[in-house]
């Protein structure tokens, strides 16, 4: 088990319960009393520490390196999925993985950023961060999905789009935005949920959907609180207090109305116990296809556009010189 730094706390209780149980089992001694002593002090300590997560400590969450990753909730959600391959274009991208899967009866297509669960498998993901061929997989299996009248499911994580020369060679702008502007248009439901990290275009460059929702303990933000820190600061130190600023958290993206919903984590994140999250995720997502596909498809692309139109907060202002024109005549 791995604890973050907030979790030192929770640390030693694990250490004191391991040992007690190890007694136990050596010297054949009844030690339930102890064990249900400490594990009632685990419970109270975390939810202590959960309740009170500051933005960075959300965003180490999103980071576990024990966290599930998008092939994880896939194979558990599917009782059967058949990942496919390509962009037809250039090659196929590992940082992206996209196939069907059969949710309960219900043919889905997946979409989702695969980080890697070891050093190795991280390099051959390139730790999530897609290139432009990744994007261009994406779209074919969504035009795919609708070829067919298939939902789309986009579940995000990753720490950003590819940010190498050979990326921005090969059109990494032009692959997001052209992601952008034919989801929109997509004419059968796409449900996203941000269940890592949701950094800048790489995140909204498969997360443009009807229903977009974020895991209790993730993150979306256009930049990352390092990336914010050293731009403003001209240093990492102060990521934490950038983490603050961005306001980057789910209950923040929920109040500013730029997510649907939240999606519950097991205490102690997702990472703690990766079956429930899966539970609590496929329920979302199960509804929400649910309720886009008693919708016209055309109702659907209008309230999509409609949603994404009335994003943000602006005030007009008229100049003086305005005023005055306005004034003379």
């Amino acid at each position: 088990m791995v604890f973050l730094e907030f979790e030192k706390p929770l640390e030693s209780l694990y250490q004191q319960l391991d040992k007690i149980k190890q007694v136990g089992e050596v010297g054949d001694i009844d030690v339930s009393d102890k064990i249900a002593e400490l594990e009632n002090k685990i419970k109270n300590e975390r939810k202590a520490i959960y309740d009170n997560l500051t933005g960075w400590q959300k965003v180490q969450l999103s980071r576990h390196p024990e966290r599930p990753y998008s092939l994880f909730y896939i194979n558990q959600m599917c009782k059967k999925f058949i990942e496919l391959h390509g962009d037809r274009y250039f090659k196929d991208d590992k940082a992206i993985v996209g196939g069907i899967g059969n949710l309960d009866g219900q043919s889905v297509v997946f979409i989702g950023h695969q980080k890697g669960v070891n050093t190795k498998m991280r390099q051959f993901r390139n730790f999530g961060m897609a290139n432009p061929e990744g994007y261009r997989k994406a779209l074919r299996l969504m035009k795919m999905a609708e070829r067919f009248n298939l939902p789309v499911i986009s579940l995000i994580d990753t720490p950003g789009a590819f940010p190498g020369l050979e990326a921005e060679e090969r059109g990494q702008a032009e692959a997001i935005a052209r992601n952008l502007f034919e989801m929109a248009q997509l004419r059968v439901p796409i449900v996203c949920a941000v269940i890592g990290e949701g950094a800048s275009g790489g995140a909204i460059g498969i997360g443009l959907g009807d229903r977009v929702f974020m895991m209790e303990n993730t993150w979306y933000s256009v930049i990352s609180p390092e990336s914010c820190s050293s731009i403003l600061w001209r240093s990492w130190d102060y990521k934490e207090q950038a983490a603050e600023a961005l306001k980057l958290t789910a209950d923040h993206m929920l109040e500013f109305g730029l997510i649907d919903g939240i999606v519950k984590e097991p205490p102690g994140g997702a990472h703690s116990a990766p079956e429930e999250a899966v539970k609590m995720l496929k329920k979302q997502l199960k509804k929400s296809i649910t309720e886009l596909q008693e919708m016209d498809p055309d109702a659907r692309i209008e309230a999509r556009i409609h949603k994404y139109s009335q994003m943000g907060h602006y005030d007009l202002m008229k100049t003086k010189a305005v005023v005055e024109t306005k004034s003379a005549e």
